[in-house]
This record gives C-alpha cells, structure tokens and sequence, in this order.
C-alpha cells in the first residue's frame, strides 16, 4: 500500500467526511465544502489542513481559481489526486473473469479477462491471485481488491451461494487475501455495481435511485437517502419473485411470469428456441424482432411490456428520482422501447410524472469496475461494513 493509500486509515470522522466528500463530488471550493458539510469557515480549515500536508487533498492546478475570495486572494478548488492509488475489480461469470484495475475515482485504466475452467474455489482463488501479480507489475499502487459474483454473500467476505458457481459457503475473500497479501471485499454482483453508480455514477448526488439489471437474471438495487439498502433483495433472487404478468410463462423453478420469467436473456432464448427449434443468440433475436420475424417479435414484445410493467411498479412504490437499466440486456429497450412505454403509462396514473429512466449500455468490466469501488469504499471508509 502506498503511503498515500496509508494516509486515508488514521483519519478522524471528521477529517474522513471532508476526504470522502471531495472524493465524490470534487474539485470543490472551500465555501461549498463547508456548506455541504455544514461546517464554518474556521472547522473546515482545522480539518482540510492535515489533509493537504499529508498529500491527500490537493489545491486543484486545473481550471482558473474560484470566484470565492478569502483574505483578498481567489482560492483554489480542492481535490483528490485520483492516480495516487489503483484498485482491483473482478467480476467472476460461470465460464470467465473479467479484471479491471481503477483509480481512487473508480475510473477503468486498464483491462485484463481469463477463462474460467474450474468452478473449485482454490483454482479460482489461485486464477485471481495470478491475474492481480499480472496486474501489479504496471500498477504498483495496489490498495485492495473487489470481487463481485452472482448470488448471496454473508459480511463480504463468505460465498454463501452462488448457483452459477455452484457455491456454497466459500471463504473466497479467505482465499485471495493469503494469495495475495491485500485487503479483499466480496459481495453481491448487483450491489457492487449500486455502489459504483452511487459514488461515482448516475446515482450521485441523488436521494432515492434504483438499479435494474437485465442479463443473465434480473437484479434490482435500492438507495434511499443516498445509501444502499443493504441486503435487500438485490441478493435474494429478486425477479424470480416479482410477478409482473400472472399469464406469462414459467421459469425453470415453476413461477409464473416473473420478471426472469419474461426479461432475462435465458429465458428470452428459450422461448423464441422452444417456438422455432433453432438455437439463437439474444442479439439475433433482438434482430428478428426488429425485422418483424414473427416469434421473435412476440417475445420481445412480450419482454417491452414486462419491462414497463415493472419500471412502472417501481415508480409507483419508490418514488425514485432516477431509475438507471443497466445490463447485457438493455438492448432490449431500442427495439421494445414503444412497449416498455406503453405499459408503464398503462400502470401509471394519467397525471404522474415520466419515469426518470436511464439506460446504460454495459458490459463485463463495468461489473468489475463495481467491484473496484467496494474495494476504494473499505479503504476510504475504514470499514468493510457497507
């Protein structure tokens, strides 16, 4: 860890509050950092000072000095150097692992994906450690590690399930750290991502936000007062229990018309495989759709409207001031977007507000970079509790 890095663990609470807040929304002025903390002017110079001798904040050189006068001279904004540590995010699907190396920002410098050959958790822990030595060699300033996986994870650290993996209990945080000799975070795909778009992304700043996914399962994320509602369902199989349309078709578990039921990307290629006995992909699919090939067409069709129908619900129920559709499926929305429309208005009173909708095209490593994130928040939070 590089002292830099280091300099963020003996800080104060309040020392900590001004760090994490010009993290997240600087370069800010002085004036404004103190009316965001509601700080005088002396409290903020009390705390700030420390930080800059340390090298933590910086004055920005970016830009021209601020309209704000202090003692007859501009000042300038204070900011964060964003390159003065990197972290490491992966993302483990069935078959790869997606890796992506951040800065302090959480933006993606560099990429780096492997095969998955084994789901046995110590050649997957020996799989991660060889990739983050990779890694290290041009990106030195390691401070920590987030790895993000699909299923149920106890105190960020334990595996409790994963069907993808076939998991159960796996100590995987355990695992990489003696491999590795940093601090590792593990939790739940979807939250990981939550938090990155919290922080850094098309949450920030805001009160109440969603995040819907649609991919190989559908997976729902809920902040209210500019926090994550840990553990809600975004770990629990969330749209295998949302019913959006009680006539829709059955998942493999025996639910009807679920959210998975009608919108995950599996589902979607087994109806369209199950009508036409031809195997194809869910980009071909969205194609046929909107080409007017029949059955393609109805089950995209079928997806828009189950869509709607649960952006709708949503809204309804959270009052979000944005709902960010993110996923390997959102292509849906290009082709399907005149259903998904035409059903939220359908569940939605004639005088409600439009659903403050953001689609986000997103791949692999913005599920990595998701896990880098949590990894940035232990080290700037001091805490590995969410």
């Amino acid at each position: 860890m590089t002292a830099l890095a280091a300099s963020w663990l003996p800080l104060s609470p309040g020392e900590r509050a001004v760090a994490i807040e010009v993290l997240v929304h600087g370069p800010l002025s002085r004036t404004e950092l103190a009316r965001r903390l509601g700080l005088s002017a002396g409290s903020l110079t009390r705390l700030t000072k420390p930080l800059i001798e340390s090298g933590l904040l910086v004055e920005s050189a970016e830009g021209a000095a601020l309209p704000e006068v202090r003692q007859g001279r501009p000042s300038q904004p204070l900011d964060i150097v964003a390159e003065s540590c990197a972290f490491l995010g992966f993302k483990i699907t069935d078959d790869m692992v997606y890796g992506v190396v951040t800065t302090l920002r959480g933006e993606i410098v560099t990429r780096l994906d492997r095969p998955l050959t084994t789901h046995d958790p110590e050649r997957v822990a020996d799989l991660l450690a060889g990739m983050a030595a990779e890694l290290a060699r041009t990106h030195p300033a390691l401070a920590g590690i987030g790895i993000g996986v699909g299923g149920f994870v106890r105190r960020r650290a334990v595996v409790g399930e994963s069907p993808f993996l076939s998991w159960r209990d796996v100590p995987l945080a355990e695992l990489v750290e003696e491999r590795t000799g940093l601090p590792v975070v593990v939790e739940n795909d979807v939250a990981a991502l939550v938090e990155a778009e919290t922080w850094f992304g098309a949450g920030r700043g805001l009160d109440r936000f969603v995040v819907l996914t649609i991919g190989a399962g559908i997976g729902y994320g809920l902040v209210l007062g500019g926090r994550r509602v840990a553990h809600a369902e975004e770990d629990r199989g969330f749209g295998r229990h949302w019913i959006v349309d009680p006539a829709g078709p059955l998942t493999p578990d025996g639910r009807r018309g679920s959210a998975v039921s009608l919108l995950s990307i599996p589902s979607i290629r087994y109806q369209v495989r199950a009508a036409t006995g031809r195997e194809v992909t869910y980009e071909e699919i969205l194609a046929g759709a909107a080409d007017g090939e029949p059955m393609c067409a109805r089950v995209v069709g079928e997806a828009g409207r189950a869509l709607g129908t649960l952006l709708a619900q949503i809204a309804n129920f959270v009052m979000p001031q944005r709902i960010l559709l993110a996923g390997e499926g959102v292509g849906l929305m290009e082709v399907a977007g005149e259903a998904v429309d035409e059903a939220v208005r359908a569940h939605r009173h004639p005088l409600a507000a439009p659903v403050p909708l953001e689609t986000k095209v997103s791949d692999f490593h913005d599920w990595a970079r998701g896990a880098a994130v949590l990894a940035i928040q232990v080290l700037v939070l001091g805490t590995v509790e969410p």
